[in-house]
């Protein structure tokens, strides 16, 4: 490393000396990619050490999106966690906030560094974050996610610095830094083409406020990638098969970029369009960029891809630093109030493919929620690209535990996408496309295009029930009747009558 400020390196027991009990954190990491590594887990045990003596010891937590274990992990086993904020997906961190140990607001990721910046949110007056250089005047060169780790660093009045060599130096460049200026003066973002740059490839910081340097060589602790399976490749199938169509039909032109999110079902629509000898190169503006984008890169399919953190397995983490000068012209990282700017998601036309909990007849979507009260993991960035993009699509298998869930409902126990918003739903059973219809129609058109045959019946009698006796038959829901399914899997563990 170069320039480092030598008289502020320290060890990461010694740097979580400097966090307390009720100390608001801004962290950088994005789903599990460039979060601090080391001084959580010592931060955790600083906060064990207080437990036992009786004392109170608890931080609130902002990062861009999920971490690893390493962070949300460690300090919830740790019970030091008393605010999180805006998005999670640990197991552990999942059951604290279900049973109330933790409080958790879920947030659109495009929103919460506006919110910290504006002081709807108390500011972060620590901000740790990984990093694989920081200069002598305070330039700090991000890792492996851009998240909203500028917006911390800028608005806290600490940083400390995990400063990591694992992908050394050659990682310089490939962040994208632009912070837009507060209403009412704000100006267009001149971003016009996927790889346009607009801003510093370093967050600017008053060197004196960088309190700890530790150093460290730490991979990003993320899950291994599993193959898709034959249900995610189906649905895959049917999601190439419509591009292809509405392309013929002239209905998306030529050059849109696409988004996708985390998980098996865009691995694999992501793997057969890297197979697919019909679909053109492409770009991506997206939240995560995942390993598949090697085999888009390898197969001439992927023009660019940006987005707000590299997301790898260990193996694909090895091969882009093994390979960092070729992708360095292939890809760019940017703050995530940036890459889900609702601004540039309409302009550039962005085609949108995430996955759903549930979705109910009408084309309402539950991304967070089981049951209408039990978090997953959050609302992400779905949200932001839905309601902007050029054609949004949601998608999902059509049953889960074996068959004792269906993923199509006749009302959703808890909406995060209403109905105004979505437009192609995608199971393995097909895909319905319900641009421009009716409530009635839309739900006469999911049912038999996406829902499972055990179900088909079920969700048909309900719409007909209500066509005869709900209040209205604009949207015939039956309230008595809307959430049969979901109390039959309460009492009885499955969906299906027996």
């Amino acid at each position: 490393m170069r320039s480092v400020q030598k008289d502020k390196i320290m060890s990461a027991k010694d740097a979580a000396l400097l966090i307390n009990d009720g100390d608001v954190i801004g962290a950088s990491g994005f789903t599990m990619a460039g979060n601090p590594k080391l001084i959580p887990i010592e931060i955790a045990n600083r906060a064990i050490a207080f437990h036992e003596k009786g004392e109170p010891f608890k931080i609130d937590l902002y990062t861009g999106a999920s971490t690893g274990d390493e962070m949300d992990g460690a300090l919830t086993r740790a019970d030091a966690i008393g605010k999180r904020y805006p998005y999670q997906s640990h197991k552990g961190m999942r059951e604290a906030i279900n049973t109330g140990k933790i409080e958790f607001s879920d947030f659109h990721l495009s929103h919460i560094a506006g919110y910290v910046r504006s002081g709807f949110l108390k500011k972060p007056n620590v901000a740790i974050v990984d990093a694989v250089d920081v200069t002598k005047e305070g330039h700090i060169y991000l890792s492996t996610s851009g998240g909203s780790t500028a917006s911390y660093l800028l608005m806290a009045d600490k940083i400390i610095i995990e400063l990591n060599s694992f992908f050394g130096e050659k990682m310089k460049g490939f962040h994208d830094i632009f912070i837009p200026a507060p209403p009412p003066v704000r100006e267009r973002i001149p971003i016009y083409k996927v790889t346009d740059r607009i801003g510093l490839p370093y967050v600017s910081v008053d060197p004196d406020k960088i309190v700890a340097i530790v150093e460290t060589n730490s991979p990003d602790g993320t899950r291994p990638l599993r193959e898709p399976d034959e249900t995610s490749n189906i649905i895959a199938g049917h999601v190439i098969e419509f591009l292809h169509h509405e392309h013929n039909r002239g209905r998306l032109p030529a050059g849109l970029p696409y988004q996708f999110g985390v998980g098996n079902v865009a691995n694999a629509v992501l793997a057969s369009m890297a197979k697919d000898p019909l679909t053109e190169p492409f770009n991506l503006y997206t939240e995560v960029i995942q390993d598949s984008v090697f085999d888009l890169i390898d197969n001439d399919k992927l023009l660019f891809a940006s987005g707000t953190a590299l997301t790898l397995s260990l193996e694909g983490q090895n091969r882009f630093k093994d390979e960092i000068d070729f992708y360095r012209d292939r890809i760019l990282l940017r703050q995530q109030e940036i890459s889900n700017h609702p601004e540039i998601i309409r302009r550039l036309g962005v085609v949108a493919m995430n996955t759903a909990l549930e979705f109910d007849i009408f084309g309402n979507v539950n991304s967070t929620h089981v049951l209408g009260s039990m978090m997953m993991n959050g609302i992400g960035g779905s949200a932001d690209f839905t309601r902007n993009a050029y054609i949004p699509i949601f998608m999902s298998p059509s049953t889960a535990k074996d068959g004792n869930i269906s993923s199509i409902v006749p009302m959703v126990t808890h909406t995060d996408h209403s109905e105004h918003s979505t437009k192609i739903f995608v199971t393995e059973q097909g895909l319905a496309d319900v641009r421009g219809m009716s409530p009635v129609n839309r739900a006469r058109h999911i049912i038999e295009r996406c829902a499972h045959p055990d179900y088909k019946d079920m969700l048909f009698d309900y719409l007909n029930y209500g066509l005869k006796h709900a209040p209205g038959v604009h949207t015939p829901h039956v309230l008595d009747k809307a959430f049969e399914m979901h109390i039959r899997l309460r009492d009885t563990g499955t969906m299906l009558k027996k």
